[in-house]
């Protein structure tokens, strides 16, 4: 045992033991007391302050998830939608799925629909190589948020139909529901927009990008910009938003149509390949 400071030869005893240990508890207990009695006590403005706090907080995490969804769940899901449309509606066309040898060069004036599909049918294939050698999409009547969210390509009501001389519009998203239009930007003069109905392919050749305002809907009209002029073109309008994760603008991709040729000559050599990935049975009796 420890010596004692007053009798270095004696041992402590148990009481002299005890009493020291509830001497420092006692000591112990009188610290936090006088530490609590610092600690600043949390008024109804502190309090207010940390609940809206955790609110925002909370607020936070919510849109953080609506944005992930935005960009990455309805992604998946309309591109999902999308694939099966135009597989469904390539299934049901006729003609060969591989271009002719000798292709011919002019197949006259070409065949366009009768009257403009019903709200909401999708009535063609869109090819645009400059977006990737496997981009399709579904061609949808209508450019409400039921054609747009799900099918990607959506034509506007009242425009000219493919292969009509008059303006052939569409609409598309940027950066939702399948991004159908993300690269529109990327468009150089020069390159091929390929339509793809019942009756055949139509070959649009991209001209130039416009920017405007959301409220120009002359960009719609016949002739573009010029509501009084007379069409005498076959002309195919794209529209998106702009800037790319934003929709304060629109963004505008007109094209001009180089030619046509009927379903039953076979696809334009640029897009067989994709054009049998969608019709597989067709490939397969070729194969």
């Amino acid at each position: 045992m420890s010596p004692t400071p007053a009798r270095p030869d004696a041992p402590v005893g148990v009481h002299e033991l005890l009493r020291g240990n509830a001497t420092a508890r006692r000591r112990k207990q009188e610290r936090r007391r006088r530490e609590r009695g610092r600690a600043p006590r949390r008024g109804v403005f502190g309090t207010i302050v940390q609940v809206i706090g955790e609110l925002l907080l909370t607020a936070g995490v919510i849109v953080l998830l609506f944005v992930a969804w935005e960009l990455w769940w309805t992604n998946i899901s309309a591109n999902n939608a999308q694939a099966e449309a135009v597989h469904t509606f390539s299934a049901r066309l006729q003609g060969p799925v591989t271009p002719p040898a000798n292709p011919q060069k002019d197949f006259g004036k070409p065949a366009v629909l009768a009257a403009q599909p019903a709200e909401g049918e999708v009535f063609g294939v869109v090819y645009i190589p400059r977006f990737g050698p496997d981009y399709s999409r579904p061609l949808v009547q209508g450019t409400t948020p039921a054609q747009l969210d799900t099918l990607g390509l959506g034509h506007y009501d009242g425009t000219a139909l493919p292969g009509a001389i008059g303006n052939f519009a569409v609409a598309g998203h940027r950066q939702t529901h399948g991004a159908v239009l993300d690269a529109i930007d990327t468009l150089v003069p020069g390159d091929r927009i390929y339509v793809q109905t019942r009756d055949g392919y139509y070959t649009y050749v991209f001209r130039n990008l416009q920017i405007v305002l959301p409220d120009r809907r002359d960009v719609l009209d016949p002739v573009p910009t010029e509501p009084h002029a007379t069409p005498t073109q076959r002309l195919l309008t794209m529209t998106s938003c702009n800037p790319r994760f934003g929709s304060s603008e629109r963004i505008i991709a007109y094209s001009v149509m180089e030619s046509w040729q009927p379903a039953g000559a076979g696809p334009p050599a640029a897009i067989a390949n994709q054009v049998a990935v969608n019709r597989p049975a067709a490939a397969a009796e070729r194969g």
